[in-house]
């Protein structure tokens, strides 16, 4: 993963794509300074989470740009997250999640919110970015509170 990011890098600058390579120099330096916070070299698996960390801060982002009415920086950052979105390995549909939440919840039996946090610990292993977290969160929580 970290290969692909440097390879894309050089591409980007051999094309002159200048949005490509800002969006890519920044992910890259999000990489190396969770590096050197854990003081090991990201496998992929961390490097997705550190991805997804940085789409997640964007679309928050665009929440706050549409309250200001900034479309300009609603455009900007909705690039940034479809270049970023390129690194993450394919996402599940809502109805895929929605299988794997089903299996999990035939594993751990919660029987109120207080089990919430052991469905999520199941859960993150097999989501973690492949899902927007915050999506799974919301669809385990309706699933407990209908029990």
């Amino acid at each position: 993963m970290r290969n692909q990011i440097l390879e894309d890098l050089k591409t980007a600058m051999k094309n002159q794509d200048k949005e490509r390579l800002a969006v890519i120099r920044m992910v890259k330096g999000s990489i190396q300074m969770s590096e050197l916070n854990k003081k090991h070299e990201l496998s992929d698996e961390e490097v997705i989470e550190v991805i997804s960390k940085e789409i997640k801060s964007r679309k928050d982002s665009i929440n706050e740009f549409k309250k200001g009415g900034r479309e300009d920086l609603i455009q900007k950052t909705q690039n940034e997250i479809n270049i970023l979105s390129e690194y993450l390995p394919k996402q599940l549909t809502e109805e895929e999640i929605t299988e794997i939440i089903d299996a999990v919840f035939n594993k751990v039996k919660p029987e109120s919110s207080k089990d919430m946090g052991k469905v999520m610990k199941e859960l993150k292993p097999q989501v973690s970015g492949k899902a927007d977290m915050g999506l799974v969160s919301k669809i385990v929580k309706n699933k407990i509170e209908k029990k």
